[in-house]
């Protein structure tokens, strides 16, 4: 009994080692991937490997928010005050009053300056109708305006400023008398970083020579006169 059960043993030896082996190769197997997986990472170029996160670069200066009360040299808060003219007698593109015209009494309308830029250390003023027949004709030319101006008063010449010479020849203001039709009047205002060593009764393209490289700003009022 005892030999049947050691020969019997024996005879299932072959199939036990067998599937030892089969079992063995499958563990095998099964621990091959992840080691490859290991050494393949090993040599893998630095370019395919999984890189930590980065963090982002920072934004350009000029995408950069902007700290309230530092300054960016145009002006509190970014923004650079405006250089305006404007007129209480009329608004900008309407007409202008008869009273300030050559069917009136001829005198200059009253006029607002607000916005001076800083810096600026006078103030010019040309007031021209660019639909004349003949060309450009000159209505009134005043310069070396006080930079702290903010009015000049109906018919009236800012202290210490200077007056050119219109087309009439003369040293003073002449209003609107367009010969027919309807005719734009601006009304220009220059702030400028200098005073100008300029005679009165000097003509507008003497004016404009000089005033070249000193302009810090500029405005107009437009107002409208017809007949």
């Amino acid at each position: 009994m005892r030999e049947s059960l050691a020969a019997r043993s024996k005879a299932h030896q072959p199939l036990w080692l067998a599937l030892a082996v089969v079992a063995g190769g499958l563990v095998v197997l099964t621990a091959c991937p992840s080691r490859r997986a290991a050494e393949e990472a090993k040599v893998q170029p630095a370019s395919r490997r999984p890189s930590a996160t980065r963090p982002a670069a920072p934004a350009p200066a000029s995408e950069q928010p902007s700290v309230p009360g530092e300054s960016s040299g145009v002006g509190y808060n970014g923004a650079m005050p405006e250089l305006r003219i404007t007129s209480s007698a009329f608004a900008d593109g309407e007409a202008i009053p008869p009273k300030y015209t050559a069917d009136g009494d001829d005198v200059n309308p009253p006029l607002i300056i607000s916005g001076v830029p800083e810096g600026a250390q006078s103030l010019v003023l040309i007031m021209d109708d660019p639909d004349a027949p003949m060309g450009t004709w000159d209505h009134w030319i005043v310069f070396n305006i006080p930079a702290d101006t903010s009015e000049i008063t109906e018919d009236s010449v800012p202290a210490g400023a200077i007056q050119g010479r219109n087309s009439w020849g003369r040293s003073d203001y002449g209003g609107p008398a367009p010969p027919r039709g309807t005719h734009r009047y601006f009304f220009k205002l220059y702030a400028l970083d200098t005073k100008l060593d300029l005679p009165a009764g000097s003509k507008k393209t003497r004016l404009e020579a000089a005033m070249k490289g000193h302009i810090l700003a500029d405005a107009e009022l437009i107002g409208l006169y017809s007949r």
